[in-house]
């Protein structure tokens, strides 16, 4: 991977704090961003606040065509480089929870499996033969330690949330198998080097500049602030694919202050 190179990344979920972060960040380490937010004047503020430069985008990403029209409108925004993108970075999601299992509601698992599952099957099925064909393809998503230790009132959430890992891990697989030292096309192919990686980071919770503001009294335990959040995504285009596939990264709580 020639990680000195500018990278086009794809950052979904980029009107919220955490999107904001990494686009920022992925901006300031040299590589061209596309944030994508389903309501226009909260991506076009998100991308201003962001930084010169980074291209907000409208989609609805749970509607597979608008997610298509999308990879069009990226591809020939690229054109003039002959670029596609080289990274998706998929901060789309949302919490409901409930008091036990009985009282799991049906409006929540639409929610959540609209925002946590669909949107990432539609950015991936559309987005992968560029992530694949890329030398330095990265996909991640954030998911929760509630994953290992499912509570009964997030019932709906975690399964979501479970449901969507398998799915990342699906695709990583997908790298491996197509990569990973397997035969190019063609009778004189030599190997494929791993250069593409789909990865979960793992949270608790996420908090940001504007949550601390709001509630200088809290100190929120355990919590992975967004800056770090945008930090490691910046890191998965400076480490080998084959390290990085198919991880589940925990990311710690540093102190801020």
């Amino acid at each position: 991977m020639n990680a000195a190179r500018s990278l086009n990344v794809l950052v979904t979920g980029g009107s919220g704090p955490s999107g904001i972060a990494a686009a920022r960040a992925l901006h300031n380490a040299g590589h061209t961003v596309f944030t994508v937010g389903s309501d226009r004047p909260r991506i076009e503020a998100a991308a201003a606040e962001a930084g010169s430069g980074i291209t907000p985008l409208v989609c609805d990403l749970a509607d597979l065509a608008e997610v298509r029209n999308l990879h069009a409108a990226v591809r020939a925004a690229l054109a003039g480089t002959g670029g596609a993108i080289d990274g998706v970075i998929h901060l789309v999601g949302g919490w409901r929870g409930a008091k036990g299992i009985t009282d799991q509601s049906d409006e929540d698992w639409e929610f959540l499996e609209r925002g946590a599952i669909t949107t990432l099957r539609n950015v991936t099925r559309v987005f992968y033969d560029d992530l694949a064909a890329s030398d330095a393809g990265r996909f991640a998503m954030v998911s929760s330690t509630a994953v290992s230790k499912p509570t009964a009132g997030g019932a709906s959430y975690v399964a979501a949330k479970a449901a969507a890992e398998a799915w990342t891990l699906a695709v990583a697989d997908g790298f491996h198998r197509g990569q990973s030292g397997a035969a190019g096309p063609g009778s004189d192919a030599v190997p494929v080097e791993h250069r593409s990686a789909a990865v979960i980071f793992v949270v608790k919770a996420l908090v940001d500049a504007g949550m601390r503001a709001r509630s200088p009294e809290r100190t929120f335990p355990g919590f992975t602030d967004v800056e770090d959040l945008a930090a490691a995504t910046v890191g998965l285009f400076t480490s080998p694919a084959a390290d990085l596939n198919g991880q589940r990264l925990l990311l710690g709580a540093g102190p801020r202050p």
